[in-house]
């Protein structure tokens, strides 16, 4: 039995005509997740896919799994480590301490459940203030919730540093779901993805709470660079004096946004989402192309000013957010190129401009996420110039 009639026959009329058909939304939302609803996708979601919009949104929220469960491990991890140097204080050292668990970070599960405390805020957070933008725009629209915020959601809370203040959090998400996406029209309607737009207003508004040394671990006092800041300022040759090897970066346990350190998580993810057909595997082989043939092309360029001309193509792949970038973010259906030539293309152009960034502008080592929205703007620009190609060619055949 669905939820409207559960609450039709608490009380008549409940979801309809009655006093409370303004939460309608609602009920809506959740009904669509927790069951089948009666009117499913028969046609593309959108315009390209005969996939149902809930089983695209569904698969993608598993794939994250993986980023998910290192994110806490990896967060509980670091944080656990700075503790051992600068002491514990606040609600979560109180609450740890009080389950007996403490702050051992050889304990898989104090590194979880520490981490957990970070990750939930924030995801609470943007369920419930990215939610109620949804709402009030499905409401004032007159269409259903879909699913499709429960992906933004997840996405967008972890590409975020395990500081970021919870007013950030919330800010970052209305701007993303309002400017990035209900502007547009909606889930389908939107070039920008809708996570990296609020991810990027944050940046450029709150530098430093969402750059530097300090944000990555939550605890007073303490500084820990990422490996690209160490790469960018040090050299790429440096990065085994502090401690980080590649196999470190691969696995996840470095410094860095909470569900973005671990490539091997990333790429599991990545695998099911191609395994399942909701990624399509020319916007990966283009991305990782276009960084590979770029970054190969600047180490044998070399500079003796920039360290970051020597970065290799397999530390490009493992630091910073290319990973779950290349996974979660290049490969969303709504905002990349259509045509097969555009996804080769549209990919290429990513996986250059994430190099370009990185390596020739030294003050911004992180580049996936400004590559990625770049690519976004031009992906219509690309498929139209791929179908007027093909339109040409066709003509051709036929004089």
């Amino acid at each position: 039995m669905g939820l409207r009639n559960f609450f039709d026959r608490i009380e008549p009329n409940f979801t309809k005509g009655g006093k409370y058909e303004k939460l309608f939304p609602i009920y809506e939302m959740v009904e669509s997740f927790l069951y089948t609803p009666k009117t499913v996708t028969t046609a593309a979601p959108h315009a390209r896919s005969y996939v149902d919009m809930k089983r695209i949104m569904t698969y993608v929220v598993i794939a994250t799994i993986p980023a998910i469960l290192m994110g806490l491990y990896n967060v509980g991890l670091q944080t656990n480590m700075a503790i051992a140097e600068h002491g514990a204080e606040g609600w979560r050292a109180a609450i740890l301490g009080a389950l007996g668990i403490g702050f051992n970070p050889m304990n898989p599960l104090a590194n979880i459940l520490h981490g957990a405390m970070y990750f939930l805020p924030i995801y609470i957070t943007t369920l419930v203030v990215g939610g109620i933008w949804e709402v009030i725009f499905a409401t004032v629209r007159g269409h259903e919730v879909n699913e499709g915020f429960l992906v933004t959601s997840m996405l967008f809370a972890l590409i975020l540093p395990p500081s970021a203040p919870l007013w950030q959090v919330a800010l970052g998400i209305s701007f993303g779901v309002v400017i990035g996406k209900e502007v547009f029209g909606g889930t389908g309607k939107n070039f920008l993805n809708p996570a990296l737009t609020g991810r990027a207003f944050l940046y450029f508004a709150y530098p430093a709470q969402m750059s530097g040394d300090t944000i990555w671990t939550p605890v007073d006092g303490f500084s820990g660079a990422t490996s690209l800041s160490i790469s960018a300022s040090q050299g790429v040759d440096q990065l085994a004096a502090n401690g980080i090897s590649w196999m470190n970066a691969f696995i996840g346990t470095v410094q860095g946004s909470i569900g973005e350190t671990s490539a091997l998580a990333c790429f599991i993810g990545l695998g099911f989402l191609i395994l399942t057909k909701i990624a399509n595997w020319r916007l990966v082989v283009g991305c990782l192309a276009g960084m590979i043939g770029f970054s190969t092309l600047l180490n044998l360029i070399g500079s003796d000013s920039n360290p970051m001309f020597a970065m290799p193509w397999y530390w490009h792949l493992v630091t910073g957010g290319f990973a779950f970038g290349l996974a979660f973010m290049v490969t969303e259906p709504v905002s990349a190129s259509h045509t097969n030539m555009g996804r080769y293309i549209y990919g290429a152009l990513i996986g250059f401009m994430v190099v370009m960034i990185r390596v020739i502008n030294p003050a911004f080592p992180e580049g996936m996420m400004l590559a990625i929205l770049f690519g976004n703007v031009f992906a219509p620009l690309i498929d139209y110039f791929v179908v007027q190609a093909n339109i040409k060619r066709r003509a051709r055949r036929h004089v």
